[in-house]
């Protein structure tokens, strides 16, 4: 089978089956040294061998036993050429790139999504052969080996070889011995199997037992903790409130000490600061004696009033008689 490129094959051909025979190629045993081309353009994928190039999606060349039409294949042949021939006669009017400056040279690159061989076209065609039909195999004869010796025979008579009687007893004594020790060894085992379910039955009673005093012993013990708990806590409880109430006793004795000499020192440091008084006496010191020193001051103030008033009109009448002197001496 041959695997052609979709781009090769024209759209109204049919699948062929395409083989050409070719020789064997002579290769070189060690690597060809790289031109200066290949130095110009090392690093470039465009011109590395490893890199697939062109379509990368190949179709399988079914043989057909249909024979090619001569007429369509000239027809398709002459389509390609004028296709060729359309694009060169188009590449020719695209304007070319100028020329490199002094020192450079262009380098072909690629911005298509996928990288294709940059080389000519080359004129491919197809040939295809026609196969013969397979032909149905034969059967395979009968293998019958060659026959060799001599045939002989002999006479039998009836019972010479074979006496049914002496010769099925043994037969008859080993079923016979065979299904009595069968049977024996039935019967011990279902006793062996009765004694056993007996000893399950008593273990399992045993064991029921044992766990049901387990339970017993487990639930008693759970009490006990549980009472023993209640018990600490009541306990607790108890010596909490007696040194509750001890600590409340030795307190009232302090306090009661600590008062029996503060309550006398504080009742006499209120006394003194006034803040325990008689209401008569506060009374008098409040209202009274403030009325009383109002009363002397009024009474004084008029006093001293009259006292200046008279001696203004003493200081008058002694003044009018000493001018009277003075004028009867002039005269």
């Amino acid at each position: 089978m041959a695997f052609v490129s979709q781009s090769q094959r024209a759209p109204n051909e049919s699948y062929t089956f395409a083989s050409r025979p070719r020789p064997v190629e002579n290769r070189s045993k060690y690597r060809e040294p790289p031109s200066e081309q290949t130095h110009s353009n090392y690093g470039n994928i465009m011109y590395d061998r490893r890199v697939v190039r062109g379509n990368t999606y190949a179709q399988l060349i079914i043989p057909t036993t249909a024979q090619p039409d001569p007429v369509e294949a000239q027809r398709q042949q002459e389509s390609r050429r004028r296709a060729i021939a359309r694009k060169r006669a188009r590449e020719q009017f695209i304007p070319s790139t100028p020329e490199a400056l002094q020192g450079r040279k262009h380098i072909d690159v690629q911005t298509e999504l996928y990288l294709e061989e940059l080389s000519d076209v080359i004129v491919a065609t197809d040939v295809d052969c026609q196969t013969d039909a397979f032909l149905d195999k034969p059967a395979t004869p009968l293998f019958i080996p060659a026959k060799s010796g001599k045939d002989v025979e002999t006479q039998i008579e009836e019972g010479e070889l074979f006496d049914f009687d002496r010769e099925v007893q043994p037969v008859l004594e080993v079923l016979v011995g065979k299904t009595i020790e069968q049977s024996l060894e039935e019967v011990m085992e279902e006793e062996e199997l009765a004694c056993l379910r007996a000893q399950q039955r008593a273990f399992e009673e045993l064991r029921n037992n044992e766990l049901a005093e387990v339970l017993r012993l487990q639930e008693q013990e759970r009490r006990h903790s549980e009472e023993k708990g209640r018990r600490i806590a009541q306990q607790k409880e108890v010596l909490k409130k007696e040194k509750e109430t001890a600590e409340k006793i030795a307190a009232r004795a302090y306090t009661q000490q600590y008062l029996a000499d503060l309550l006398p020192a504080v009742f006499t440091s209120l006394r003194r600061h006034g803040y325990f008084y008689d209401p008569v006496e506060k009374d008098i010191e409040n209202n009274f004696f403030p009325w009383l020193m109002a009363e002397v001051n009024n009474s004084l103030e008029k006093r001293y009033t009259a006292r200046e008033l008279l001696d203004t009109i003493i200081r008058d009448v002694t003044q009018k008689r000493l001018k009277m002197f003075k004028e009867l001496e002039t005269q």
